[in-house]
């Protein structure tokens, strides 16, 4: 079932009459990031994935496509007014009028972890009723398809309507808990929620029906990506246990940053784009004692290992990938020196020991350039997505 129309957030009552449920303090919402705030990698600049892989573009948002180079993606693409109570949201962009193939795919895409929805019991005989709801605004009109999933054999895709052109619409829709299919609940993929910008004649099918057909649309559905220049937002995602959508679970940012940095983290201020050499704060790391006067010196011992660095939120799995850069240039894999900001020769900064709660750095053992105060600075990126 879906609804639409205009959800004022502010007396949470909606255009057709409905009463929305007061906000109740709690993480109802399964979705990180649903209001589209937290944008630690790009802090609000315009990306266009060059690839078919995942290409996450704000926290937690991520878009893959069989196609390359067709859409770009920003916070607050187009500089639109958002819905009330919000001040943020994620637009896309069509960069060419692509006729679609039949196996072609392009998917606006949320990664839920299994440990977060282990309660709602889907693929048993218990499973849970959720409901879907998010706002959609769009310079296309019609029906548009999504698809919930578990990314491996069970799928759930879905008609819904944007009647109005540029006109923020409120979206809500009831889901009935599969009692089949694999749905991890662990610190793996548990739930897939995924937004069609276009899908092919064999990737879509019959709305509102939970089938084993790996379906990434629904039948019927504008493809967003035919048609050039053609726009499309989202925000206020959420994702709640029951059948009927409550006002929107809007975290303290702080809450919402720390559980996006369960799955990516970087050391740049919020506001500068990974990487930059503009960003004023960095990761000071001490060698220690007067021994360690030179960063992985032939001879000098126990001088390559450096220091540790403590992330401020504990990581998905144990090993994320880490990327390091330098302080002065934003150089992948230098480290510089910790009182003039100068670059160290290269690979002065190699990752070790990584963990879910930090990481160590050692130095190229050939490297003989003096560190200043005895420290080093970095910045860094960790990547733990789903």
């Amino acid at each position: 079932m879906a609804t639409y129309g205009q959800l004022n957030a502010d007396n949470l009552t909606s255009s057709t009459g409905g009463v929305i449920s007061p906000n109740i303090t709690s993480l109802r919402n399964r979705i990180i990031n649903g209001a589209m705030v937290i944008d630690q990698r790009n802090a609000g600049a315009s990306v266009t994935p060059s690839g078919t892989g995942k290409s996450y573009l704000i926290d937690r948002w991520c878009y893959l496509s069989s196609q390359t180079s067709k859409f770009a993606f920003q916070q607050n693409a187009g500089s639109v007014t958002p819905p009330n109570g919000f001040i943020n949201y994620l637009g896309a962009t069509s960069q060419s009028a692509y006729t679609v193939g039949s196996s072609d795919y392009f998917l606006l895409s949320q990664y839920i972890e299994g440990l977060n929805v282990a309660d709602l019991g889907w693929g048993t005989s218990n499973a849970k009723s959720v409901t879907f709801s998010f706002w959609a605004y769009s310079s296309l009109t019609g029906n548009f398809g999504l698809t919930i999933n578990n990314n491996n054999n069970y799928y759930y895709p879905y008609l819904y309507s944007i009647p109005v052109a540029n006109t923020w619409t409120y979206i809500t829709v009831t889901i009935p808990g599969p009692t089949s299919g694999t749905w991890l609940t662990t610190n793996g993929q548990g739930i897939a929620i995924q937004f069609s910008l276009g899908a092919g004649s064999s990737l879509v099918g019959t709305s509102g029906t939970w089938t084993s057909t790996g379906y990434l649309g629904a039948t019927g559905q504008v493809n967003v990506v035919g048609t050039n220049g053609a726009t499309f937002y989202i925000t206020g995602v959420q994702l709640e246990v029951g059948t009927q959508a409550t006002s929107f679970d809007y975290r303290p940012y702080g809450t919402e940053l720390a559980l996006c940095q369960r799955y990516y983290e970087t050391s740049y201020y919020p506001g500068y784009v990974v990487p930059t050499n503009a960003c004023p704060n960095y990761v000071h790391i001490s060698i220690g004692n007067a021994s360690q006067s030179y960063v992985g010196a032939a001879g000098a011992g126990n001088a390559q290992t450096t220091g540790y660095v403590y992330y401020r939120v504990n990581k998905r799995i144990q090993a994320p990938t880490v990327v390091t850069y330098s302080y002065s240039a934003s150089t992948t894999g230098v480290a510089s020196k910790g009182w003039t900001g100068a670059d160290l020769s290269a690979s002065t900064a190699i990752v070790n020991n990584t963990a879910s709660f930090g990481f160590s750095i050692y130095n190229n053992s050939g490297s003989t350039a003096t560190v200043d105060g005895f420290s080093i600075m970095i910045h860094y990126t960790s990547y733990a997505e789903l």
